[in-house]
């Protein structure tokens, strides 16, 4: 399934009015973590998986990267993410994670962000972003974490005033679609476990060399307090690994 939510008029303005959305990647909780775990961009080729508004490739621009090529499924998305880049060294493309293929060894960097938890098979992706990078390239991601995704509803277990008691997790092992409502109805995630997550990565001849359950910084709960139930439980779940060089 290769769907396109972000193009629905609601979705997309609710999307538009989130914190990460108007602020961009200083908004993104995450955001400090993911950055730690990317190498250096100065010289690379770098491709955005899901780039949305364009943040990460914009950013690996004012890193020295010497091109960037940013794909997302969803129209608005990109025209938003050409709105806001005035450099041609950045290029934005139509397709479905899913359809990307590109020549062998032709990217130093694949960088996905929030985007692969859409897609039904993680393991052909995973194999095609192998393929695409350069011995010795980095493939660093980001999804919603599986305990977060593990239940459709996605929400907290409430007391009798309305409080947060705790963060459920049910059919964690029933690995597969989960339709839930984030800003609109029936948008399709996938859930897979940490495990299936790693393997999908080691499988396509990837070597992991880091993993993090960031929680939000403290000058981020500063600015966002809305943000303090965050580290109650892995909202994110970030992976750096790396396509081996040649023997």
């Amino acid at each position: 399934m290769k769907q396109n939510k972000y193009d629905d008029p609601a979705f997309f303005a609710g999307y538009g009015a989130m914190a990460r959305s108007v602020d961009g990647l200083e908004a993104a909780g995450e955001w400090p973590v993911l950055r730690a775990m990317l190498p250096d961009l100065s010289g690379k080729r770098v491709l955005d998986l899901g780039c949305g508004y364009g943040w990460h490739c914009r950013y690996a621009r004012a890193q020295g990267a010497r091109a960037v090529l940013g794909i997302d499924l969803s129209e608005k998305m990109l025209a938003r993410a050409a709105a806001m880049t005035d450099d041609p060294a950045i290029e934005y493309r139509r397709a479905a994670i899913e359809d990307v293929d590109l020549p062998p060894e032709s990217f130093d960097v694949v960088l996905s962000s929030l985007a692969l938890h859409y897609v039904e098979r993680l393991d052909l992706t995973c194999r095609q972003i192998q393929r695409c990078l350069v011995p010795g390239g980095a493939f660093v991601l980001s999804v919603e974490h599986p305990v977060f995704t593990a239940r459709a509803a996605q929400d907290w277990h409430y007391g009798p005033d309305g409080e947060r008691l705790h963060w459920p997790v049910d059919d964690y092992q029933s690995e597969g679609e989960r339709h839930v409502r984030w800003m609109v109805d029936d948008v399709v995630k996938y859930h897979r476990t940490v495990a299936s997550i790693l393997n999908a990565l080691i499988d396509a001849g990837l070597r992991i060399d880091r993993v993090a359950e960031p929680a939000p910084s403290p000058e981020m709960l500063a600015r966002h307090p809305e943000m303090r139930d965050e580290s109650r439980r892995p909202i994110f779940l970030l992976v750096a690994t790396v396509k081996p060089s040649a023997p």
